[in-house]
């Protein structure tokens, strides 16, 4: 895997026709870089994959991957629908331009607040749970509402433990077993259940998990038909389709997935004569994760007992590297296609000993000044990072064709304190 890196005349890395160099210089660093084009291609790629299958077909982008209005607002235009999993991604959807029945709330562990809030905002709500069902049929405006249910399959995979959401140690969803019985219950509240849905975790690149998932939620839905005869307006696989982050992973063939997954889909639909439901996915990394780039400075090259190099971004910025042991691709931004000549640990300026972005890497020859750009930072980076440490947090930038605008304003030290109060004993 190449990570189809572009360099300018100078030989600099480039990002969305922009000079990496040059847009650390105008804004600073850390900062985070999106290639608006690639984020639209991204999404392309997989509509149209899909689409050349099964025509009823629709995107619920997973916004808790990247929720900058600016990445909403472009896929808005190219007709994404958002899965939100918050009140607060609810919020940012409308914001961007979402109207309520392009929203597909599927929250976990929800209060009363949360569900009312959904209910008001008149989004579709995916339950995850029978308490959540019956507290929300306790609420007013919930009777005859349109709703589905999450159901985990005993089926799990992705790139870490942390990010396995289906099988018997998850703790999303209702068990496959009791869905039958989750509707019935439903309808008997005086609800009308119209979708089922299930999501069985993140960073998959190998198709056959997503294949038996899809055949155990199909079998579900075909049993809640024939015993219930509830018509499904539309089945929800949830995402996962993952991105490679290592030089030995391979791109996902997303066509040959769709051609998979459609099929499997059909075979199932017309076994259990279920008619022409919506089929929907939920891609976050696939869309956004290779679009964006953190570029930060190194300050300090520190011979200890091992060799560091010190740069002014930490697991503050991006945690993935720290929370999940995760890889990211780091190069030199000036020569983003020099060959290694050194093994060095890249550290971040956090003040703990696992801010690492990573040990023993292979890198060309590095000195303090030298700008790097750690790759596929546009999935759960930014929408993970914190104040920790009292740092204000990065600032983010968009490009189109060489031009940039920024996106998110870099924190001040006034923004960390912004909600503190102190008591008036306290004030001298």
């Amino acid at each position: 895997m190449d990570f189809n890196l572009k360099t300018n005349e100078k030989g600099n890395l480039s990002i969305g026709g922009a000079n990496a160099l040059e847009l650390a210089e105008e804004y600073g660093t850390p900062l985070y870089v999106a290639d608006e084009d690639r984020i639209r291609d991204n999404y392309n790629r997989i509509n149209k994959a899909f689409t050349d299958q099964y025509k009823d077909f629709k995107i619920f982008y997973a916004c808790k991957a990247n929720t900058n209005l600016a990445v909403m607002r472009i896929l808005e235009e190219e007709g994404s629908s958002i899965d939100a999993v918050s009140p607060g991604e609810i919020y940012t959807s409308l914001l961007a331009g979402y109207s309520p029945d392009r929203i597909l709330f599927t929250g976990n562990n929800t209060t009363n607040e949360e569900l009312e809030f959904a209910l008001e905002s008149g989004v579709r709500i995916n339950l995850d749970s029978t308490s959540a069902l019956e507290r929300l049929a306790k609420l007013p405006g919930a009777e005859g509402r349109e709703i589905s249910f999450r159901v985990n399959p005993k089926v799990g995979a992705g790139h870490h433990d942390h990010c396995i959401t289906g099988g018997d140690l998850s703790k999303f969803g209702v068990m496959e077993e009791e869905a039958v019985n989750a509707y019935r219950q439903a309808i008997d509240l005086g609800f009308k259940p119209v979708g089922i849905h299930s999501h069985i975790g993140s960073g998959i690149l190998d198709p056959e998990p997503f294949k038996l998932a899809v055949h155990t939620l199909m079998d579900t839905a075909g049993h809640v038909y024939r015993e219930l005869g509830v018509e499904f307006d539309f089945i929800d696989f949830g995402g996962g389709m993952g991105i490679p982050y290592t030089p030995q992973e391979s791109l996902l063939d997303i066509n040959k997935f769709a051609e998979e997954i459609v099929g499997l889909f059909k075979e199932k639909m017309y076994q259990y004569n279920m008619g022409n439901p919506t089929l929907c996915l939920e891609p976050g990394r696939y869309i956004v994760g290779d679009a964006s780039y953190l570029l930060t400075r190194v300050n300090t090259i520190k011979h200890s007992y091992r060799k560091f190099a010190g740069v002014d971004a930490g697991f503050n910025t991006l945690l993935r590297p720290t929370m999940y042991g995760s890889y990211h691709h780091i190069v030199r931004a000036n020569d983003p296609l020099a060959e290694p000549s050194q093994e060095i640990d890249i550290a971040g300026n956090i003040c703990e000993s696992g801010d690492l972005f990573a040990r023993g890497r292979p890198m060309p020859d590095l000195k303090e000044g030298d700008l790097l750009a750690i790759l596929n930072a546009g999935a759960y980076a930014f929408s993970m990072s914190s104040q920790y440490n009292s740092r204000p947090r990065a600032a983010e930038v968009l490009v189109k064709d060489g031009e940039s605008d920024l996106i998110r304003e870099r924190e001040t030290f006034a923004d960390i304190l912004s909600k503190q109060n102190l008591p008036a004993r306290l004030l001298k």
